[in-house]
């Protein structure tokens, strides 16, 4: 499954990290109350995509948003893409969290 954002294809949205690998890349945070509609919650990249989300100092404000589900999707791609990547994402989204 993948959900699609900006010409990219995200392995996702899964509900845990466990089908995470800790690899370099992008990963978007997701909510919805129902269906497949999802909101996008918070973009971050890291090294680490696993390691980071789940060790993540934001997931209070994900928390937050009150969604009844809170899911995780992933773009893996080396360290100039995923900078570039989530770059583009955050200036084309008012995102709840995260903001810099």
């Amino acid at each position: 499954m993948s959900i699609n954002i900006e010409n990219c294809s995200f392995e996702g949205p899964f509900a845990s990290t466990s089908n995470l690998k800790d690899q370099s890349g992008v990963y978007l945070i997701l909510g919805n109350h129902s269906g497949d509609n999802w909101n996008l919650v918070d973009v971050g990249e890291s090294s680490q995509v696993k390691y980071r989300i789940d060790n993540h100092d934001r997931k209070v404000c994900w928390n937050q948003q009150n969604y009844a589900n809170l899911k995780v999707a992933v773009l893996y791609t080396d360290e100039n893409s995923r900078m570039r990547i989530e770059a583009e994402l955050r200036s084309q989204y008012n995102l709840p969290c995260g903001q810099r």
